[in-house]
């Protein structure tokens, strides 16, 4: 291979190798674990002021689904010009504080009396766009924090504290929905955000200069972040293995909250316990993923995480009878699809990681999301559709298959026979 097709990554020289003894990652550890556990409220209880509050219909729901997810479509504009920035780190809080400032516009319009569609409709597409805000800027904030030895624990970390906030957050946002409505219960959502800018303000790294080429037109620097990803074997594999199942994830999740409030008949509180029990799978999945990784590779947990992520939703079809029946249901596919994302995410992070020059990172991470999150809109307004046409049973029957195809992307790549996180990587 042409030694010009080779990417070669660098890391901040650190003699700390281990992220445990890391005291900025720990800060930003801790604020993230919070921030995740007031999103497990929200994903909650938006949803639910939806159905529940202003009575919307399938369409209804998964267009609000659609609109959060809505702004990753400008992803490319916002990492060209994130990379163009030194100050990663005021970024990220920015994108915090905006959405904290979103969501608790819920609380105050339901005390006035005035909360409806429309602004919840709002809310969910700035809160979108404070997280791609956040996403696009988050991977070069990352490789100041950890040196490539340590990505897979850094991921792993980040990863258990968001299994655990599905096992305890669910069952916590319904209790508090039913105790104090859901439009209450978001401004602890909007609380954690801001804790979160509070911790990543105490963070102090190196400022990262703003990339070499940052005086060009914007449109050739995100031409430059697009070529790249579609250029590379690995990135464009991953990306089309994960667009797949984002897609068919999002038209299941665009409907889901409704069939078990309507169709399965569940309260807003057991559909919290469902949830919390089923993500006691992600959570033991976050924290054996990296011996899964050490025994089968890093490209075969991949692999195994993209087939059996989406594939449970099957299970949902059967849902039926009493209650409790269909909650144990529910949380056993939630069980099983917790897990293997995090078998997927764990292993897949890592290695986008590490194949990502660091003048790039942004545009690489904007131009990616772009399609890996930006098809989640269409796929929740065709999960609102099909629900709506062919009935939800069959649609999330056809979400469970669709995703777990998306493996197939991965099969002609190197993904597969990668055994752990590479030092450098060959284009193609």
């Amino acid at each position: 291979m042409d030694r010009s097709q080779q990417v070669e990554l660098s890391a901040p020289d650190r003699t700390e190798a281990a992220p445990r003894a890391d005291r900025r990652f720990n800060t930003f550890w801790m604020g993230q674990s919070v921030s995740q556990f007031g999103d497990r409220i929200s994903e909650l209880a938006l949803p639910l002021i939806a159905v529940a509050m202003l009575h919307a219909d399938a369409q209804q729901t998964a267009l609000l689904t659609a609109l959060i997810w809505l702004p990753n479509t400008v992803a490319p504009v916002v990492g060209a010009w994130v990379d163009s920035r030194t100050h990663k780190r005021v970024l990220l809080i920015a994108a915090d504080v905006l959405r904290a400032v979103a969501l608790l516009s819920l609380p105050v319009a339901y005390a006035a009396h005035g909360l409806g569609l429309a602004q919840l409709y709002l809310v969910g597409a700035i809160t979108g766009v404070g997280q791609t805000l956040f996403d696009v800027s988050y991977p070069t904030f990352f490789t100041t924090l950890i040196p490539r030895s340590g990505y897979v624990a850094a991921n792993s970390k980040l990863s258990t504290s968001r299994s655990a906030s599905f096992v305890i957050g669910p069952a916590i946002g319904g209790a508090l929905i039913q105790a104090v409505t859901a439009p209450v219960a978001v401004a602890v959502d909007a609380v954690s955000f801001l804790f979160s800018a509070t911790m990543i303000s105490r963070i102090r790294t190196p400022e990262t200069p703003p990339a070499s080429d940052a005086h060009l037109p914007l449109r050739t620097r995100m031409a430059v972040g697009a070529r790249f990803v579609f250029g590379h074997a690995i990135l464009r594999a991953s990306l089309a293995c994960s667009a797949t199942m984002n897609f068919f994830m999002l038209a299941a999740q665009a409907i889901i909250i409704l069939f078990a409030s309507r169709v399965l008949g569940l309260s807003a509180g057991a559909i919290g316990l469902a949830l919390g029990a089923g993500a006691v799978g992600g959570l033991i999945g976050a924290v054996v993923a990296r011996k899964v990784i050490d025994v089968v590779g890093l490209g075969r947990t991949i692999m195994l995480g993209a087939v059996f992520y989406p594939s449970p939703l099957a299970l949902l079809t059967v849902a039926g009878g009493a209650h409790w029946k269909s909650a144990v249901v529910f949380g056993v596919a939630e069980f099983l699809s917790g897990m293997a994302v995090m078998f997927f995410d764990i292993a897949n992070n890592s290695l986008r990681a590490a194949v990502t020059p660091d003048n790039l990172r942004s545009r690489i991470s904007g131009a990616y999301s772009a399609i890996n999150y930006g098809c989640r809109p269409l796929g929740a307004l065709v999960g609102g559709w099909l629900g709506t046409g062919i009935g939800m049973r069959p649609t999330l029957l056809t979400a469970g298959i669709g995703g777990a195809l998306g493996v197939l992307c991965l099969l002609p790549s190197p993904i597969p026979g990668i055994k752990a996180v590479p030092e450098s990587v060959n284009k193609s």
